[in-house]
């Protein structure tokens, strides 16, 4: 209780829970356009539990991994080296790490499993023709299995989990801390998902451009377990731009269509 109220009094603390919000809350856009993308491969009627659910999941395995700091911090040690060189940098150092730990073989599984969800959900959207695995209903909605689509979230979460503990644990030593910005910035996510969700759903050019994001946040996810670090900023910044660009786009066609309306 005495360390509550030290931290309710001290600037540093809050400045840390600020960042610390902030960072978790860009961390879990990720998660979330996942969690949107796949939600509305579902029926109508699923999608907002199957979103409540994933989030709720995304913050049980937060807060499961806080409580064991010690063991989560201790996934960045080595487990193997391959013991090859490589090719050099610029500074004569390998241009990636042949030393792995399980976080950084945890971020290449997950990278590639987005990757491969990615790249089959552009299929199905370019191509849906060809889309023999799932059923679609009078309205075109491809009909999924909830629990599969539960079970993809989990796994999902638990990557973007460890990502965002480890994140929290290098800005701050103080666990109240880490779990007040964890539950902050969940709920956020709870708060957003639907709207999100919603966005996409009734815009089909923004599904594309989610489903280029999450190709290349899986790009990066295996980049960062080989050891080769992407500063977040550019990833963010690009994807801002692009959203720029699309919300430019879907103005212009508004535009037209109430040009054309009025003809």
């Amino acid at each position: 209780m005495n360390e509550l109220l030290q931290l309710a009094t001290d600037p540093a603390a809050w400045a840390a829970l600020v960042t610390l919000v902030v960072m978790e809350v860009v961390l879990g856009i990720d998660n979330l356009v996942f969690i949107s993308i796949l939600s509305n491969r579902l029926p109508p009627e699923h999608r907002q539990r199957v979103r409540r659910i994933g989030i709720s999941l995304a913050l049980i395995m937060r807060l499961a991994l806080l409580s064991t700091i010690a063991f989560i911090v201790g996934l960045t040690a080595p487990v193997f080296n391959l013991g090859i060189v490589g090719p050099l940098g610029a500074h004569g150092e390998p241009a990636f790490e042949t030393a792995f730990s399980w976080r950084d073989l945890i971020l290449i599984a997950g990278g590639l499993f987005l990757i491969w969800k990615a790249t089959k959900e552009i299929h199905h959207t370019v191509d849906p023709k060809h889309e023999s695995s799932d059923v679609l209903d009078k309205t075109g909605v491809v009909i999924s299995n909830v629990g599969a689509a539960i079970f993809q979230i989990i796994l999902l979460d638990l990557v973007f989990s460890i990502d965002s503990i480890l994140t929290a644990v290098g800005m701050t030593d103080h666990l109240p801390i880490m779990v007040i910005a964890v539950v902050a910035a969940v709920t956020v996510m709870l708060l957003a998902a639907d709207p999100l969700g919603n966005f996409i759903n009734a815009n089909p050019t923004v599904v594309m451009l989610a489903l280029g994001f999450l190709l290349m946040i899986g790009t990066v996810l295996i980049a960062e377990g080989f050891g080769v670090h992407v500063p977040k900023g550019y990833i963010y910044t690009a994807m801002a731009f692009s959203a720029g660009v699309e919300g430019l786009n879907m103005l212009s066609r508004r535009a037209s269509e109430r040009k054309h309306k009025k003809e």
